[in-house]
């Protein structure tokens, strides 16, 4: 693909998006390091009764089950209750996720609406928190340097992320899918990919996905993870891929299909390609490994979300552009 195509409507294209995201009055955006990539790896909506679920220290063949909730306290809850704000790292530039309104310049989307309830639980005000945003690649950087108290930011939970970070239960259910001009010979997450431009975000599932099988396309930077990273197909967020997109950098995107959903419905002339994702994954909200005490509070935190203000968030965010989805995915919890 060349040239340059129409931009988003009512948002003056993704590099005025692009363009909106970059204030940081209320927001603090941490430094981008090359090489320290979180770890990878792949995962029906609706709600349905939890279900728990017996793991070993070295089961993963259920990544989603969590600790059991609990209202109780405990040290790392206590020290954000001293500290009197709660601090999440989110994204800053991911329309109906987490995204800067351009008109008000404050944060806004589904992930935020989750911190400020999460904020709510712990101290009573669901202002009681500082956002700092993060690039895909630096969640877990993030968390284990104690820059953030947890991470609502579309993450994946997955087998190799729980060995570095804990993790909330399950809060929307999503999967890997292709982006691509309505006109691109590209049908999918297949063999059409052959000889064409992929551009992923560094520190992602669809990145992995590509390691495993790219099916002959271009998808990765000569120094990927180096300081020389040329930044051309693995980028530090989602919406670096969709600049690149429409200026005819890449012929196509693979990420999420639920961040990929916004802007499809938004530019007519790029669309979700394949009818389906092709992996099934599930968004978590995580922390520190040993934060038990978090883990277990998020968790009561999302028992109640899950009974009104998930649905009340999804039909404010998201039904426009992610019909069909009757509720949360159900939580799953550890026993033994």
């Amino acid at each position: 693909m060349t040239g340059t195509r129409t931009g988003f409507r009512g948002w003056g294209g993704v590099a005025g998006m692009a363009a909106a995201c970059a204030l940081t009055a209320a927001v603090t955006l941490l430094p981008l390091s090359h090489g320290g990539a979180d770890g990878l790896g792949a995962g029906s909506s609706g709600q349905s009764a939890a279900s728990s679920v017996p793991v070993k220290a070295d089961d993963c063949k259920d990544p989603e089950a969590s600790l059991p909730s609990s209202a109780a306290g405990g040290p790392n809850i206590d020290a954000i209750r001293e500290r009197g704000k709660l601090i999440v790292g989110v994204d800053q530039n991911s329309y109906r996720w987490g995204y800067r309104n351009p008109a008000s310049g404050g944060l806004e989307g589904f992930d935020i609406d989750l911190a400020h309830a999460i904020a709510q639980d712990i101290l009573g005000k669901p202002d009681a928190v500082i956002f700092r945003a993060i690039p895909t690649n630096q969640r877990i950087p993030a968390l284990n340097n104690g820059t953030v108290d947890i991470v609502v930011r579309t993450m994946t939970i997955n087998c190799a992320r729980i060995k570095q970070v804990a993790f909330s239960t399950a809060y929307f259910q999503t999967g890997q899918q292709v982006l691509a001009p309505k006109g691109s010979s590209i049908t999918g997450y297949d063999k059409s990919l052959a000889g064409k431009k992929v551009c992923s975000a560094e520190g992602s599932t669809a990145y992995d996905a590509l390691e495993k099988n790219s099916f002959g396309a271009t998808f990765k930077d000569k120094h990927d993870g180096q300081p020389g990273d040329e930044d051309q197909f693995t980028v530090p967020n989602q919406l670096d891929c969709l600049v690149r997109l429409q200026l005819g950098l890449v012929d196509a995107v693979v990420t999420d299909a639920a961040l990929a959903a916004g802007p499809a419905a938004q530019d007519p002339a790029v669309e979700l390609k394949g009818g389906k994702p092709f992996t099934t994954e599930y968004y978590g909200v995580a922390t520190k490994l040993g934060k038990d005490d978090v883990v277990r509070r998020v968790n009561k935190v999302l028992d109640t979300y899950r009974q009104g203000a998930w649905t009340q968030a999804y039909d404010k965010w998201l039904v426009a552009d992610l019909p069909g989805i009757t509720g949360p995915p159900a939580p799953k919890f550890r026993t033994g």
